[in-house]
């Protein structure tokens, strides 16, 4: 038998074994009720007009914790500065700049000077 014949007389068996397969999975009662949600639920898409976008956010609600925080307003927390002063090795840990004594080094050294103290920020 030439190799094309060979190929074809193989790719004919293993479709016969796929129809095979196909058939006995069409009489599983499982995928008959998979099949039955599947178009229940498409009816009830089409006749509330949503659609998966829509089912699925439904489903699937954003989180509490940030949906609480966008409703009320609030804004995420500020990232943790920490400034080491050079001539005395004070430290500073802040998340904003009204912390009094990183203003009391800013009014003696310059905003620009104390900015370049900055020795990391971490969120």
């Amino acid at each position: 038998m030439s190799n094309l014949l060979a190929t074809y007389a193989l790719q004919e068996q293993q479709m016969k074994q796929l129809a095979e397969q196909l058939e006995k999975m069409k009489a599983d009662p499982r995928l008959q009720a998979e099949f039955e949600f599947k178009e229940r639920l498409e009816a009830m898409m089409k006749e509330f007009d949503k659609s998966a976008t829509d089912v699925l956010a439904l489903l699937r609600p954003e989180p509490a914790a940030e949906s609480s925080l966008k409703a009320q307003g609030q804004r995420r927390t500020r990232k943790l500065k920490v400034y080491e002063n050079p001539n005395t090795g004070e430290v500073v840990e802040t998340r904003g700049g009204n912390q009094k004594t990183l203003k009391a080094w800013k009014e003696e050294f310059g905003e620009e000077t104390v900015e370049s103290w900055l020795v990391r920020t971490e969120d």
